[in-house]
């Protein structure tokens, strides 16, 4: 099994769905994104058009991050069976290897304190969530480097219960950024079943992955306008 994501650019209109769900989903901490949305404008006025991509880790088979990390002998980047990269923030001292070598600018290290996005509004009752009770890929902690977990959170749940095979399906075992989008264009799932959504999206729509010449070989795939990029 291989879980990877498509995101279709051709449809994504820019609203940043998933970007908030992500943000309410994973207990945002401010200046260390776990999703962010990337525009860019082509053409001449009146004829101009915009592109958005959104940005989240890329899960990669080969991650730079876990070779930097380990290589620094901190060993806080770990890949999983299912290929879910994910940072031990217990072991990261917030040396930043992992963001500096990350072509795809993902590992993000957060501030000296993990300040509230709106400091003068009273904590949601999911904000008040206490520490310990939080699944520990929540459990942040300042100055150590985050990222997109693909909702581990949730896809253990799944491995737990032995529902794999519902993994992208199921609300409960699919990423949130991946649930709220209004155009669908954004799917998650096991690549190695031929059969799943995920992989007949990617060959009907000719997917691809992006900065591919750095042979990292991520596990997020993109339809993009005019083709593939190197």
């Amino acid at each position: 099994m291989k879980l990877v994501r498509v995101i279709d650019t051709e449809r994504c209109m820019g609203c940043r769905s998933c970007v908030a769900a992500c943000a309410v989903e994973n207990h945002f901490t401010v200046g260390a994104p776990w999703n962010v949305m990337i525009e860019s404008e082509s053409g001449t006025f009146p004829n101009v058009s915009r592109t958005y991509v959104t940005m989240n880790c890329q899960h990669c088979e080969k991650p730079a991050c876990k070779v930097a990390c380990d290589h620094a002998g901190f060993k806080a980047i770990s890949k999983n069976a299912l290929g879910v990269v994910l940072i031990d923030y217990e072991k990261c001292t917030g040396c930043g290897y992992c963001a500096a070598v990350c072509p795809y600018g993902v590992p993000q290290i957060n501030g000296e304190k993990l300040a509230p996005l709106y400091p003068d509004e009273k904590p949601t009752p999911y904000k008040n969530i206490p520490l310990n009770d939080r699944h520990w890929t929540h459990r942040k902690k300042p100055k150590v480097a985050e990222k997109c977990t693909f909702c581990w959170h949730k896809l253990e749940k799944a491995v737990e219960a032995g529902k794999t095979n519902r993994i992208g399906k199921d609300r409960e075992y699919t990423p949130a950024c991946d649930l709220v989008c209004p155009v669908d264009a954004r799917l998650f799932g096991d690549i190695d079943d031929q059969t799943s959504p995920v992989a007949q999206y990617i060959a009907k729509k000719k997917a691809t992955q992006i900065k591919k010449s750095y042979g990292l070989s991520p596990q997020v795939y993109y339809v993009l306008e005019g083709g593939e990029q190197s």
